[in-house]
């Protein structure tokens, strides 16, 4: 009785600590996959702006973009690793706010005021997918880093579409 006593409290032990270890849940990863490949883009179109835009406040939005974003893909890369997981591969243009290679070709193909508009539209749309994004980790999400990060990006980048808009109302 004593033996299989203290090996069913050795046991509960070992699963609470498995437990407590594991903060993440498949939401998390969900999120950390999905967002990696978003963010990417996102920095592949403010990597088209020095070149195309005639705005320089277009120019400095870019730029935020990328230092923002560039070290939370840095960031979700970490934590797919720790829990195990492999980052997804670009995952296509089904995920809310995510541009098409034809939208893509047309925005690297513009220059100047035209470009501008077009990237900004863009661009609130894409925000308006990874807030979508963030969003649901918050709902569903378990890991406090994750859903802090979550949060972040639903602050920064509803400051920046409300930006981008009212850039747009000058256009």
């Amino acid at each position: 009785m004593k033996k299989s006593l203290i090996g069913a409290v050795l046991g509960m032990l070992f699963i609470a600590a498995c437990s407590s270890t594991n903060t993440n849940n498949a939401a998390d990863v969900t999120f950390a996959r999905g967002m990696v490949p978003h963010h990417e883009q996102a920095l592949e179109m403010a990597r088209l702006v020095p070149d195309r835009s005639s705005d320089d406040q277009v120019r400095r939005l870019a730029q935020r973009i990328e230092e923002a974003q560039d070290p939370e893909i840095t960031q979700m890369t970490a934590w797919l690793e720790k829990w195990g997981e492999k980052p997804g591969a670009h995952a296509g243009h089904d995920m809310a706010g995510m541009m098409s290679q034809d939208d893509m070709t047309k925005l690297e193909k513009a220059s100047g005021a035209e470009f501008d508009k077009m990237w900004l539209e863009m661009m609130v749309e894409h925000h308006e997918g990874a807030v979508e994004m963030a969003r649901t980790e918050l709902e569903d999400g378990r890991d406090p880093e994750a859903k802090k990060l979550a949060q972040a990006i639903i602050d920064g980048q509803q400051q920046e579409i409300a930006e981008m808009k009212d850039l747009l109302k000058t256009r």
